[in-house]
């Protein structure tokens, strides 16, 4: 990421469990939960032995080769593609100023922020695949953080995660349960976060969304969030 805020906030608001330097390579120690914190990442110049060194480092933890690799460095990607490595879920980095998402009143009890979570929110994760190694990130993540709850119909029916990092506040692990979806809710959280990215000071809210996700790449744009930036995560050949 050319962003130098971004970059930052993007580690610090859902931080591996450990780092290990392969070169020009920062990798992470996933710990079970997913390629954002269990990845190498470029760092600096790297050379095509670092790569070996990234999968080394990653088999000695138990985990699968894995590295990320930014849109616009096509140097990695065609190194990569030249070993046989396979690119997949290609994930859109969005951005949309704070003030444009404060704009208006969050009906009652439709959206709060708190910490640490409650049980009905990490019940509402683990529903949607945000299982304990991923709420573990955000136990380990610094503050300022916050848990964001939704409520419609009269009931707790999704949650989110959002910390700040200098001027850039992240949201991740938005999810609200399929009978409650259609509703809104998504959006009123997101606006929940951005409220709590207001009041810690923050002027840009970010999050990622994989291109596949049409639905939540509609909900974003609707909301007047924009790309700043997309990444790729690529694995060697199975076999």
């Amino acid at each position: 990421m050319t962003d130098p805020d971004l970059a930052a906030a993007f580690l610090a608001t859902w931080p591996a469990a450990e780092y290990a330097e392969a070169g020009g390579f920062r990798v992470g120690r996933g710990m079970g939960a997913g390629g954002r914190v269990g990845s190498g990442r470029a760092a600096g110049p790297w050379s095509d032995a670092d790569i070996d060194r990234i999968v080394r480092i990653q088999r000695n933890w138990g985990e699968p080769p894995l590295i990320a690799v930014d849109d616009d460095d096509a140097a990695l990607a065609a190194t990569l593609k030249a070993r046989g490595w396979l690119r997949h879920r290609p994930t859109l980095v969005m951005q949309a100023q704070v003030s444009a998402l404060t704009d208006r009143e969050i009906p009652p009890v439709t959206a709060m922020d708190l910490w640490p979570p409650l049980a009905i929110q990490r019940d509402i994760w683990a529903d949607q695949g945000i299982d304990a190694a991923r709420q573990a990130v955000m136990e380990r993540t610094p503050g300022p953080k916050a848990a964001i709850l939704g409520r419609v119909q009269d009931r707790a029916g999704g949650a989110a995660f959002a910390a700040v990092h200098g001027p850039i506040a992240m949201v991740h692990a938005v999810a609200v349960l399929p009978p409650l979806r259609r509703m809104g809710l998504a959006g009123w959280m997101v606006r929940r976060a951005a409220t709590f990215a207001a009041n810690q000071g923050a002027a840009r809210l970010v999050l990622t969304v994989r291109q596949s996700n049409e639905g939540a790449l509609a909900l974003y744009a609707g909301l007047g969030f924009i790309p700043c930036g997309g990444y790729s995560y690529w694995k060697p050949p199975v076999g």
